[in-house]
């Protein structure tokens, strides 16, 4: 879970309404109307722009924004030099009972290719086809909720339009005007905080999210065209560690002498 992700909702939404509260009465801001108008037309709009099976399947993606796996990086690190220690003891065979093991699909389809004895640049352009595939996946994901954002403050201005409009039918009676107009600008009110607080944060997250998942793809696929090479798993390390953080690095250390021997 990344609290990070859930605190900047809470907290968002927490300030709003003790805003509200300041000053004012949370019933006011509370429309079914103006609800109805903002999420229902950009629900609508949404499907109208992209095929149903994208947009329902990116209701799906919307947990990686909430999930933040942070010891992937070193776990996949400590996977790959046990794998470049055990071919450089009992070869490239044997790591097809290895491969077992794993459970990042991208790094056992390039242990399994390595295994069939697949040449190394054929194996390189393979995985990087796939890692344009996936990128142009996590790029749909990411422009439904920035389509989401760019709707929702204008489905807004269409909700306070009609609000205006029915105040000005009312006009005979100044009672009303306060009132009709409270109403007609929350629309406006719906469709900015679902833009700002919710749409635009999600997709930015989701960026975040895919650039990680790329790196790691692209470490995995270093490490295993060194693994293929024959290269020492010392060196190896050394060279998948570049792909992280100093401060994570110590973690790997941990897999003690006689793993990286």
């Amino acid at each position: 879970m990344d609290l990070g992700t859930a605190i900047g909702f809470i907290l968002g939404i927490v300030f709003i309404i003790y805003g509200i509260l300041l000053s004012g009465d949370i019933i006011t801001f509370l429309n079914f109307e103006s609800i109805l108008i903002v999420l229902g037309g950009t629900i609508a709009a949404t499907f109208i722009s992209f095929p149903l099976n994208k947009v329902t399947a990116s209701i799906k993606v919307v947990k990686n924004a909430f999930t933040d796996k942070k010891s992937e990086q070193v776990e996949i690190i400590k996977q790959i030099i046990n794998l470049a220690n055990i071919a450089r003891k009992e070869g490239l065979l044997a790591l097809e009972d290895a491969s077992e093991d794993l459970s990042d699909d991208f790094l056992k389809k390039g242990i399994l290719l390595i295994i069939d004895g697949t040449d190394p640049e054929l194996v390189k352009n393979i995985l990087e086809t796939e890692l344009i595939f996936i990128e142009d996946r996590h790029l749909e994901g990411q422009n439904i909720f920035e389509t989401m954002a760019t709707f929702s403050p204008a489905f807004g201005m269409i909700g306070t339009l009609i609000g205006l409009i029915n105040m000005l039918q009312e006009l005979d009676d100044p009672s009303t005007v306060g009132p009709n107009m409270a109403v007609a600008l929350i629309t406006t009110f719906y469709g900015t905080v679902l833009a700002n607080l919710i749409f635009q944060p999600i997709a930015n997250k989701l960026k975040g999210r895919s650039k990680k998942e790329l790196a790691i793809k692209e470490m995995i696929i270093e490490g295993l065209l060194s693994i293929q090479a024959g290269e020492n798993p010392r060196i190896i390390e050394e060279k998948l560690n570049t792909f992280i953080a100093p401060n994570m690095r110590k973690n790997i250390n941990e897999l003690g002498e006689s793993e990286v021997a």
